[in-house]
């Protein structure tokens, strides 16, 4: 009788003890899970940190190089050499990994080594031919075609309607801009154009590209700048760069001197910061949430651009259509931020 009330009573003892056991280990379980996501969440903020500080910079740098240095496809192939000469030579130091190179793997990556050449350059010959904020206004415009893009080429969910609402805001700040600009030219507005196409096709597609490659994120980088540095020849070709590189050389131009160096040496290694942040972020959110953190960060762009000089619209309107494009952007930025 003792054996039988005994034991029904060892048994829950050690049903007890296990419970005990597991209970702690369902505790760190979970402190681990919400670990790695507050790691994650901080890695990602990070990211977009450094991704809008490198752009909103290099958009008042690269407008300082043109101006010094008025070779938008040189400009670039030179940000394009040392991104991939930098990658190349950090590997080699074994201070980052990136992926080998490979012939089938450039080969499939070179449309969308194409598609950033074009945005690229035509992001360049924009900033030659307009001021900094018509780049900003036309550059705000971007989100609305890419939500497009992601839905119909990506097979996202359409964008919710407060998205839409925020999106259609930020539009609506860039026509303001437009009819309050005091520097209108047909050149200028077709390269923004041009900017505005290349720049749509670009967001959408290569968030393609780097979902599905299979590349980390230096040897995205690598690729990227290696195909697009190789695509320069056949720019100085069609816009006849050369043959004003030829001139200036024959004119003893003043290159090498420091007012020169020093814009495109800044150029090129904000070229590579915003090459790294740029497709980390491509892969830690939406093609439109990438999008529209672009135009967040031109706020600090457009204070830079009043500051250094006077090729801006007037400072009200500037101010206005920013921040227009700020608070939309930021709602935006609530519904599309989210996970690849």
């Amino acid at each position: 009788m003792s054996k039988d009330v005994e034991n029904p009573k060892y048994g829950v003892a050690q049903k007890d003890s296990e419970e005990g056991t597991d209970a702690p280990s369902h505790s760190n379980e979970t402190q681990v899970t919400w670990y790695s996501c507050l790691l994650q969440q901080a890695s990602v903020y990070g990211i977009a940190a450094g991704y809008c500080l490198s752009a909103s910079l290099l958009s008042i740098i690269n407008k300082w190089a043109v101006m010094k240095f008025p070779y938008p496809g040189a400009l670039t192939a030179l940000q394009y050499f040392t991104s991939a000469s930098g990658v190349l030579l950090c590997g080699m130091l074994k201070l980052i990994e990136h992926d080998s190179l490979d012939l089938l793997t450039m080969w499939r990556f070179l449309p969308a080594a194409v598609i950033f050449y074009l945005s690229l350059f035509t992001n360049s010959e924009l900033l030659l031919h307009a001021n900094v904020d018509t780049f900003i206004v036309f550059r705000s415009a971007v989100p609305i075609f890419v939500a497009i893009g992601e839905t119909l080429y990506l097979h996202q969910p359409w964008p919710a309607i407060r998205t839409w609402i925020s999106l259609a805001t930020i539009f609506g700040g860039s026509v303001l801009y437009v009819t309050t600009d005091y520097q209108f030219t047909l050149m200028a507005y077709s390269w923004a154009l041009a900017y505005l196409v290349s720049m749509s096709i670009d967001f959408v597609y290569i968030k393609h590209v780097v979902m599905t490659i299979g590349l980390n994120t230096w040897g995205l980088v690598l690729y990227n700048n290696l195909e697009a540095l190789l695509l320069f020849p056949l720019e100085l070709l069609i816009m006849g760069e050369l043959k004003k590189i030829k001139h200036e050389i024959s004119d003893e131009s003043d290159w090498y001197s420091f007012e020169v160096v020093l814009p495109v040496g800044l150029s090129c290694l904000f070229g590579l910061a915003i090459s790294f942040f740029g497709f980390s972020c491509r892969r830690a959110i939406s093609a439109t949430g990438f999008t529209v953190l672009g135009i967040v960060n031109k706020l600090l762009t457009v204070v830079i651009n009043l500051v250094v000089w006077d090729k801006h619209s007037s400072f009200s309107y500037t101010f206005i259509l920013d921040d227009t494009a700020i608070i939309g952007g930021s709602v935006a930025t609530t519904n599309s931020v989210e996970g690849p």
